[in-house]
């Protein structure tokens, strides 16, 4: 009696991932589909407005992602854990009024920096200890603080301004470092540098991922993961304080209106970047690729008089594809192979 043998024909073998160069896995990536489309909407508006190519205007483009991406950041590690934080944009309201109350009791630059990042910091320990200490659903809970950190920013403000911030406060979000480069944009790429080490190259990185994949395997094997996810919830709202810092410079002034609706543009950079909503995959240089695109299309739009609304509506639906398409996608293959 013979054994049968399995066919091992050409067709039928699979290439592990690990097997493959790094050019092979650029090639079949998310990553690579969004640099051409960043190069594509890119060329459109290139074509769509005859001021969208001056050195100026391009500058001022990215001040429509670099403070939003330096939450996407944080955010992309911490959706990768499997938890989510829906509180960031309330988190820059309550650091900004933290900071305007500040100077109204004259405090200087350091100090307003300081309470910035501070304020950030205990919001998103404040989530952590939710999440972590009591096993609360992070969506739940970030949810509630939404409402509880701009609650505080309209009980102290109303419908008042906090105004009169220092000149050299101003630098963080109207200075250049040289010619049209931005200091906005200078933090954006050495943030971009220091996550892509974290996760890609750290034991940490490694951690969120196997944390986000299977958080009772990872527990078992020894990470601690309680301990991992507060501190990504520390990370996002301090984040949240440097994005404050910088929108806050920018306006010069600040309402508890700031920065409202941030959360779901922020999260949408996130998915973009091929994040996966569920936890367990992603990468940071598909959320800085994510972020030029969002923040070239909102330019876009913005040369061509597009409405707010407009704007709403299409990152709205841009959520909803980026999340609903691949799980087609997916699904079409699994019937075909079937």
């Amino acid at each position: 009696m013979s054994l049968a043998t399995p066919d091992t024909g050409a067709q039928g073998r699979q290439i592990p991932d690990r097997l493959k160069s790094p050019l092979q896995r650029f090639l079949v990536s998310w990553e690579l589909l969004l640099l051409v489309v960043a190069v594509a909407v890119f060329t459109l508006n290139s074509f769509a407005s005859p001021y969208f190519l001056d050195p100026w205007n391009l500058s001022d483009a990215t001040f429509n992602f670099t403070e939003k991406a330096t939450i996407a950041f944080a955010m992309g590690l911490l959706i990768i854990s499997g938890e989510i934080d829906l509180s960031v944009a309330s988190i820059i309201a309550l650091s900004s009024t933290a900071m305007g109350f500040a100077v109204q009791m004259g405090a200087d630059t350091p100090v307003l920096v300081l309470i910035g990042l501070g304020t950030g910091l205990l919001c998103g320990a404040f989530n952590g200890f939710l999440v972590t200490g009591f096993g609360l659903p992070s969506i739940v809970v970030t949810i509630g603080t939404m409402s509880l950190f701009r609650g505080i920013s309209y009980i102290v403000l109303g419908d008042k301004a906090y105004t009169g911030y220092p000149s050299d406060f101003a630098f963080f979000g109207q200075g250049y470092v040289w010619w049209v480069i931005s200091f906005e944009f200078v933090l954006f790429a050495l943030l971009a540098i220091v996550f892509a080490v974290i996760l890609h190259k750290t034991n940490f990185g490694r951690a969120v991922y196997v944390v986000g994949n299977n958080p009772v395997g990872a527990l078992f094997s020894g990470i601690r993961v309680p301990r991992v996810k507060f501190a990504l919830f520390l990370l996002t709202g301090l984040m949240s304080g440097v994005a404050a810092i910088c929108l806050t410079s920018r306006l010069g002034a600040t309402r508890p209106s700031i920065a409202f609706g941030w959360e779901l543009e922020i999260v949408t950079m996130v998915v973009l970047g091929g994040v996966n909503i569920l936890g367990g995959s992603g990468s940071i240089p598909g959320v800085v690729i994510a972020a030029f695109v969002m923040g070239m299309v909102t330019f876009g739009f913005g040369l061509l008089n597009v409405p707010g609304i407009v704007m709403s509506i299409f990152i709205g639906l841009l959520l909803i594809a980026v999340i609903a398409l691949p799980r087609i996608a997916h699904r079409v293959l699994a019937k075909r192979k079937a």
